[in-house]
């Protein structure tokens, strides 16, 4: 048997076992972390939308002052026309200081169209602030409670996940870099996180393919690392199956007893 060759399979089946038991404790949380991490990214999205529509209100206020202040400019134009149509010396610059003052009231009117329009934006904006609040103080409770549940769950497997990462951190020193990589990488593109296994029952412990007999044999040898042909899977020991025997029943003797003539 090859010492280096049966090492790297017995540390790649160490480390592949601690990281067997910390999926377990992961799995204890199921599916909390992720469903932590949408409410965060929902709730910060309704945060992001009530600061854009709090920005789009004070541009409509921003807008319905500008507008008050071009009412207050045109009505100082247009006392300024008035005043100006007292001293004209004929028809034509009367009739052009009218026009004028016409441009400006017909400004006016335009510019309170814009302020009444700008108000009642400002009310449906307030209103789509409300309905999103409300939205966001709701999932934002959610988040709390599913928070609550993940911490209770994580404190209780916190230690012995922590006593679990440190013998992974351990174990993983005595594997090859090369062996380190390719374990990883197997252990992402497996669904169940195995990357290394056993042939039990004569088929592959990772994807339950029959595992032919000679390859078994050459498994149990030690002598290289050999993968499943299926699945990639790596192949560290053959377990045989133990077949107990049935139980044979006895049967009892049975004593006649002679009856008295």
């Amino acid at each position: 048997m090859d010492n280096s060759v049966a090492k790297r399979l017995d540390a790649l089946t160490k480390l592949q076992n601690i990281d067997s038991e910390l999926d377990e404790l992961k799995k204890v949380r199921g599916a909390l972390p992720e469903e932590v991490m949408d409410l965060e990214d929902e709730v910060a999205g309704y945060q992001t939308r009530i600061d854009k529509q709090n920005s789009d209100l004070s541009d409509f206020e921003k807008s319905i002052t500008t507008n008050k202040t071009s009412i207050k400019d045109a009505e100082k134009l247009i006392k300024k026309y008035e005043d100006q149509q007292m001293n004209v010396r004929n028809n034509r610059e009367y009739d052009a200081i009218s026009k004028e003052t016409e441009l400006q009231q017909l400004e006016i009117q335009i510019l309170e169209k814009r302020i009444k329009e700008a108000k009642v934006k400002i009310e449906s904006k307030q209103e789509e602030i409300e309905k999103t609040k409300e939205i966001l103080s709701e999932r934002t409770k959610d988040l709390e409670s599913k928070r609550g549940e993940l911490n209770t769950i994580s404190s209780e497997s916190e230690g012995e996940e922590e006593k679990h990462l440190k013998d992974r951190e351990k174990a993983a020193k005595h594997v090859e870099e090369r062996f380190l990589k390719s374990y990883d990488k197997l252990r992402t593109n497996m669904r169940n996180g195995l990357a290394v296994v056993q042939v039990k029952r004569g088929a592959c412990g990772g994807c339950f393919n029959v595992v032919p007999p000679q390859k078994q044999a050459e498994i149990r040898e030690r002598k290289k690392i050999i993968v499943c042909e299926h699945c990639g899977r790596i192949l560290a020991d053959v377990v045989d199956e133990i077949i107990e025997e049935p139980v044979k029943k006895t049967k009892r003797r049975t004593t006649k007893t002679k009856k008295k003539a």
